[in-house]
């Protein structure tokens, strides 16, 4: 498909957009002009979202998807194409984790974490990568790693190997697909509060104490839209940059802490 099916008007296809950074992520680039797909397996929250984007101009679509799963990718992909155009932007949000001890941790639990934050990341890229070769047009992709792909707390192997699978996926399908024009990147977010960006039947206040902030050298905990901003800017301003992660932690993993 050659350009949108809206003339000028930019698509962003987005996994795990339905809730928490995902949701923050999709309703930022849908107030910068974008249609929205979302991939997510929270179908309550996806149409949700998708009926707050179009109180607010913008198209949306949601598809349950199981990212692991090949024939869910192509199948939201296809109708994204069909409904929307093909993605200009992908973000690569959905993630899932499996924190339990180290020695109790099942290898069914360490690979339906690698499964949902690896192989979905390259599922589809890959699937958006084929359509935007397709078009003969370039294109971003925005993988969501974290702060935990270089750092870890106790008991979070399977989530820690996942992002820094992401990390290195990210380098590697920057130079493979840079000759198409499409440019690659990652941001690892650090502590996210993301309890008052669920769905409206889930969502918390968040409550956090002065050690919680004092932890930041900016003094506060993070939010959804300290993310978005970093994908708006790497989707449309960033046009120099790929194959590289940006850190979005608030400076809490440059702090020294003695105890």
């Amino acid at each position: 498909m050659h350009g949108n099916i809206h003339m000028g008007e930019k698509v962003v296809a987005i996994t795990g957009g339905a809730q928490g950074i995902g949701r923050g992520i999709a309703y930022a680039f849908a107030e910068a002009g974008y249609s929205v797909s979302i991939a997510d397996t929270a179908a309550d929250a996806g149409d949700e979202a998708v009926a707050h984007i179009g109180k607010i101009g913008r198209r949306a679509i949601y598809e349950h998807v199981d990212v692991s799963r090949t024939d869910d990718v192509h199948r939201w992909i296809a109708r994204t194409v069909r409904d929307l155009g093909a993605p200009d932007v992908l973000v690569n949000n959905a993630g899932i984790n499996a924190n339990k001890p180290f020695l109790e941790l099942s290898v069914e639990d360490f690979d339906r974490v690698q499964g949902v934050n690896v192989r979905g990341t390259f599922l589809c890229s890959q699937a958006v990568a084929r359509e935007l070769v397709k078009a003969k047009r370039g294109g971003a992709i925005i993988n969501i790693a974290s702060t935990r792909a270089f750092m870890s707390e106790a008991d979070t192997e399977a989530y820690t190997a996942s992002k820094g699978g992401i990390v290195a996926l990210t380098h590697g399908m920057a130079i493979s697909l840079g000759g198409y024009g499409i440019r690659v990147n990652a941001v690892s977010p650090g502590w996210i509060e993301t309890s008052d960006w669920q769905y409206s039947g889930r969502a918390k206040d968040p409550h956090h104490s002065d050690a919680d902030n004092a932890q930041h050298p900016v003094g506060r905990v993070g939010v959804p839209d300290d993310i978005a901003k970093a994908c708006l800017f790497l989707a449309n301003d960033a046009s120099f940059m790929t194959g590289q992660n940006i850190i979005i932690d608030g400076g809490m993993s440059v702090k020294m802490i003695y105890v």
